[in-house]
């Protein structure tokens, strides 16, 4: 008989392990997307409560419902022959029938949570007020006309910050107490004010003082119907809210990176690859940037977060057609359905920004030993 080899005995429990190890990841994952999921259900009900003012607004509706039935009636001709008691009936048939297709024949607590099941589904009913470019009133159809303008703006600004944080960050961390370096490190503080803050102060040197890039929106009007130049015209409009996004998170970005390389390279570990003569890139790929990793994710996700919440602001600010200028309307327009809407597509985008972090911190940091569904 053949002897077996200890690598042949060890590769099955090594095999084991991995799945072992898989299906913690997996069960971890599940856990995490029910508390996520948890956490949604109970913003976008509390937002419902809210944006219907515990009901208040579906007695408005219910105002607005008999008027609307009265104009229609109205302008049939037929109705002036009618008598009194008949007209009245019209009215009252047309007003149940809405009232019963809206379902406000019920208390508002059943409503409420009808309201939900709708929105979690995504099953988001008809804007009252608003509607898409089309001239579409499901909300559905609003939403999804505008979304791509905000994931667009958002990811490449976000996309810029990181990188040019992350390269900027090893340069300066082989450059400790050099004037770069002072300077990032004073000008850190900055990032305390939002991207819309900067964005006036842009908007008025570079759209109205030096009149070289447009104030605001995504193109030109009329859009131009070459491609090549609706991309420009695209580009262009993007500078400004893309330049505000950046210089408002930068500097501190640089300078927490920065701080992580810094102490990670005076590691022992790393003193010992340079003193076997290894490249300084080796070593910074190898021994710095590949620990520092996950908390460098942590903290651009983190910084996600943020820049999604101050997304209405931004994009009044330069009139940007995306998710956070259309629920900024909705909310001067008091249309329940685009507010409840928009609040359900933005708590699903933090969800998933927030279960992005917590899986690539699970997968990325060794320190993290996921068991039994449990980081």
């Amino acid at each position: 008989m053949k002897p077996v080899s200890e690598d042949a005995a060890v590769r099955p429990d090594l095999r084991r392990s991995r799945l072992r190890d898989l299906r913690h990841l997996l069960l971890y994952a599940a856990a995490r997307l029910l508390a996520l999921l948890a956490t949604v259900v109970v913003g976008v009900y509390l937002t419902i409560l809210v944006a219907n003012m515990g009901g208040q607004v579906d007695e408005l509706r219910l105002v607005q419902i008999r008027s609307e039935a009265v104009e229609a009636v109205r302008a049939d001709p037929a109705f002036f022959d009618m008598p009194g008691e008949e007209r009245s009936a019209l009215v009252e048939r047309q007003v149940a029938l809405e009232v019963e297709r809206l379902r406000l024949d019920q208390p508002f607590i059943v409503r409420s949570f009808d309201y939900l099941r709708r929105a979690m589904s995504l099953d988001l009913g008809r804007a009252e007020q608003m509607h898409s470019d089309r001239g579409s009133r499901e909300v559905r159809d609003i939403i999804v006309e505008r979304l791509p303008a905000t994931l667009l703006l958002f990811g490449s600004a976000n996309l810029l910050v990181f990188f040019t944080a992350v390269f900027a960050a090893l340069h300066l961390s082989r450059r400790y107490g050099s004037a770069l370096d002072r300077t990032v490190i004073a000008l850190a503080p900055s990032s305390a004010a939002p991207g819309w803050f900067y964005g006036i102060f842009l908007i008025l040197f570079f759209a109205f003082l030096f009149p070289l890039l447009p104030a605001g929106g995504m193109v030109t009007a009329p859009p131009p119907e070459s491609r090549l130049e609706y991309a420009a015209s695209l580009a262009r409009h993007m500078l400004l809210p893309v330049a505000a996004m950046f210089l408002s998170s930068i500097f501190v970005s640089i300078y927490s990176w920065r701080t992580f390389f810094l102490i990670h390279s005076s590691e022992d570990h790393v003193e010992m690859a340079r003193a076997k003569g290894l490249s300084a890139r080796r070593i910074e790929r190898r021994y710095i940037l590949r620990p520092t990793l996950a908390p460098i994710i942590t903290s651009f996700l983190l910084m996600l977060i943020g820049l999604w919440s101050g997304a209405i602001i931004l994009e009044q600010v330069f009139n940007w057609p995306g998710l956070g200028s259309l629920l900024f309307q909705a909310i001067g327009h008091r249309d329940t359905p685009v507010i409840i809407g928009g609040v359900v597509i933005f708590a699903y985008l933090l969800a998933a920004t927030v279960f992005l972090l917590d899986f690539l911190y699970a997968l990325l940091d060794p320190r993290v030993r996921v068991r039994g569904g449990r980081s």
